[in-house]
């Protein structure tokens, strides 16, 4: 198919740690099914999301990204002491348990494998755009920012730093994006001032920002598609998954996840995001299970190709936008 003909479709990647390999798996379907993902399309994402995000906006090859986030040691990410003693020190002195060097230097290595280092590689130049140059980069990355404790878009929200975001680097914004609270250091941003702000994982504020391409003067040129990794709601909201809590460790782990989706989970009350939501069955794998085996890993790259598939089989863009429109206050560029 001649790929000026493909639909296209922006999208929305949640944050979930080392389940991003089922983001992978959704975006192989979505792209299987013949959507053209990537500029002049855009994506947003956090943490997870945010990585993965990166490389598709980069341009890797989808089947690329698969081979590299199958054979991905996620305990290399774990750069910090083996002995747990000094990990708490490093907790109390440093903010993480983990230095979050070594996954900084992974995504910095793959983005530079595709020519990308900095945001203004990522300048989208499409003629039939209304977006406001701001706006105009294939990539978003949400990050939290508690010196201000509010959602920072990156690179759009640069200039409250006082900074040039064509020259910013997009592995730090992305590294910043994926700083688990508790797990790995928080990334510290110097401003143009030459105050530093400490900047967290984004799922402290939003880890699945579906609407953040959302605008409300004109009619989408083509629908946004978001991916979560956990199964649809109930009806009512219910969400029955349950977790034992022992330990500091697992109290850490227990309280990252709550934070990363009681923020959002208000959304999943209103029909037109659900409309627009592909949900990944990822239970019983926690966002921080760095130890995952090869059949783990599969099954999640699986369970998004399944959820992008169930999703897809139902799509229609023009149903809903007839549906939908009036009750959402906002329409996608």
């Amino acid at each position: 198919m001649d790929s000026s003909a493909q639909p296209r479709a922006d999208l929305v990647l949640e944050g979930g740690g080392v389940k991003g390999i089922a983001l992978v798996g959704a975006i192989a379907e979505t792209q299987a099914r013949g959507y053209r993902l990537g500029a002049p399309a855009r994506v947003a994402g956090t943490s997870a999301g945010a990585l993965i995000g990166s490389l598709l906006a980069a341009g890797m090859p989808v089947p690329e990204m698969v081979e590299l986030m199958r054979g991905v040691d996620y305990r290399s990410f774990q750069d910090g002491s083996r002995f747990a003693a000094v990990r708490g020190l490093s907790l109390l002195t440093t903010l993480g348990l983990y230095r979050g060097d070594a996954l900084h230097k992974w995504i910095a290595a793959h983005l530079r494998e595709c020519g990308v280092e900095t945001f203004g590689q990522l300048k989208l130049h499409d003629p039939g755009s209304a977006l406001p140059p701001r706006h105009a980069y294939k990539l978003v990355v949400v990050v939290s920012d508690i010196s201000s404790g509010r959602m920072v878009r990156l690179p759009w929200d640069y200039d409250r730093y006082g900074l040039d975001p064509d020259e910013q680097s997009v592995a730090d914004a992305v590294r910043a994006s994926a700083s688990i609270p508790v797990f790995f250091r928080p990334r510290r941003l110097c401003r143009g001032d030459g105050r530093r702000c400490v900047q967290v994982d984004g799922g402290m504020l939003s880890n699945y920002p579906i609407t953040i391409f959302d605008r409300d003067d004109r009619e989408p040129r083509w629908p946004t598609f978001g991916v979560k990794l956990s199964p649809r709601p109930l009806s009512g909201g219910v969400y029955p998954e349950w977790r034992t809590v022992r330990g500091p460790l697992g109290y850490g782990r227990a309280l990252v996840s709550t934070m990363a989706e009681a923020h959002d989970r208000v959304q999943m009350d209103e029909p037109a995001i659900v409309a627009r939501t592909m949900f990944a069955r990822t239970g019983g794998v926690l966002a921080t299970d760095f130890h995952l085996d090869a059949a783990t890993r599969e099954r999640l790259y699986q369970a998004g190709r399944e959820a992008a598939a169930r999703f897809l089989d139902g799509w229609d863009h023009r149903a809903y936008l007839a549906r939908h429109r009036g009750l959402v206050t906002r329409a996608s560029d």
